[in-house]
Order: C-alpha cells, then sequence, then structure tokens
C-alpha cells in the first residue's frame, strides 16, 4: 500500500506540473540510478536527444501549451548532464526503426545522428542499433527503461507505466538482452549511423526542390 501511494503522489506531482514537471520527476529518477539499460523501439531516448528532437518530441502530435512543452525540452536536455558523471553506466539499445522515425523535418535527424554518435564514444555508454537487415527474436512492442534492475518505466502517450514486479521487470531484462546481442556497437555502429546520416542528407534535398 505505500509503494502504491508513493506511485500516486508521484503521478499527481506530475500531472499538476504539466509536461515540465513531468520531465522534472523524470530527471529526479534517472538521477537517483547509478545504472539504466534503455530500450527505444519507436524514438530516440529522452537521454540521447537534441533540444530540437526533444521538442518536438514533447509536442508533435499532441495537444500541449507551447511554453509547457519548450519548459520542458529545456529540463529534458539539462538532465543529460547525468551521461557524463562518474560512477554511473548506461545502456541503449534502438531499432534502426528509432533512429530512422523524425519528427519535424528529416534536417534535424542529420544534429540528432551527430548527437548518437558523440554519446557512443563515452567509456560508461554502450549504444547499440539493431539493424533492419537483422532478424528480430522479439516484437519490439514498446520501449522501456529499467534503472538498477529494480523498476522498469514504460513510456504511452498520457503517462509512464512504474513496474516494480520481478517477473516484470525480468521479462524486460530478458527482451533487452535479446536485441542488444542483435545490435552493433563501436565503429561499426558510427559507419552505420553514416549510411542512415547520408540517407537524411539525400531526403533532405529532395523535399528543398
Amino acid at each position: 500500500m505505500d509503494e502504491l501511494l508513493v506511485r500516486l503522489r508521484d503521478e499527481v506531482s506530475r500531472l499538476r506540473g504539466g509536461l515540465a514537471g513531468r520531465e522534472a520527476a523524470n530527471a529526479a529518477r534517472v538521477r537517483s540510478a547509478q545504472w539504466m539499460a534503455v530500450f527505444s523501439s519507436a524514438m530516440i531516448p529522452a537521454l540521447l536527444q537534441t533540444a530540437e528532437y526533444a521538442r518536438l518530441a514533447l509536442a508533435v502530435g499532441r495537444d500541449v501549451d507551447e511554453d509547457d512543452a519548450a519548459r520542458a525540452a529545456a529540463v529534458r536536455v539539462e538532465a543529460q548532464a547525468v551521461l557524463f558523471e562518474e560512477g554511473r553506466k548506461f545502456a541503449f539499445v534502438l531499432t534502426e526503426g528509432a533512429v530512422r522515425t523524425w519528427p519535424g523535418s528529416p534536417s534535424l535527424m542529420l544534429a540528432q545522428l551527430d548527437r548518437l554518435v558523440q554519446m557512443s564514444t563515452l567509456p560508461h555508454v554502450r549504444l547499440g542499433v539493431v539493424p533492419w537487415k537483422t532478424e528480430a527474436s522479439a516484437f519490439p512492442l514498446h520501449g522501456f527503461t529499467i534503472l538498477d534492475g529494480s523498476v522498469s518505466v514504460v513510456e504511452s502517450l498520457t503517462g509512464d507505466l512504474t513496474l516494480t514486479e520481478p517477473s516484470e521487470i525480468g521479462a524486460h531484462e530478458e527482451a533487452f538482452e535479446a536485441f542488444a546481442a542483435a545490435a552493433v556497437y563501436g565503429d561499426v555502429l558510427r559507419d552505420y549511423l553514416g549510411e542512415i546520416r547520408a540517407d537524411f542528407r539525400k531526403l533532405a534535398a529532395q523535399l528543398e526542390k
């Protein structure tokens, strides 16, 4: 019951604070964790987003206040400072679909891909992408974030679902490892992102004609 009350209070706080309040709560949760495993099948994870991508990710397709979205994006980007703190570890696995799905315009993805390349060089950040040519060992029904092996958070359009049952976390860890095993990393990843970047550059040029 105590755990349920904490979750309810957290959700009420997020709702009262709008998008910016929700991002602040998310940032606090991230700061409390020493290691994270993030799987994304539809978009770039919040900790890896550029400021422009973050603003659009929070606003596109939603009926939101633009000022609130801008504040929320600023909070989201500021929270990325944890990526550079010693003693933390991060593992990100994205499908190629997450990397190729673009909000706004394909041009902004050039900066976003550069951001991914930069993050992939950090010693305590492991970033992988599952190429579309690789057979899927499972269906990526949704993304999730595992924090310290004790909580898994599933983001939805209307809010976050926080899971704490060992069986649920275990299922997410198993799915994460399955996709992680199919991903490419390091120099192979950076070369692959370069190919995707070239595709976005061509697409941007075509749309500008």
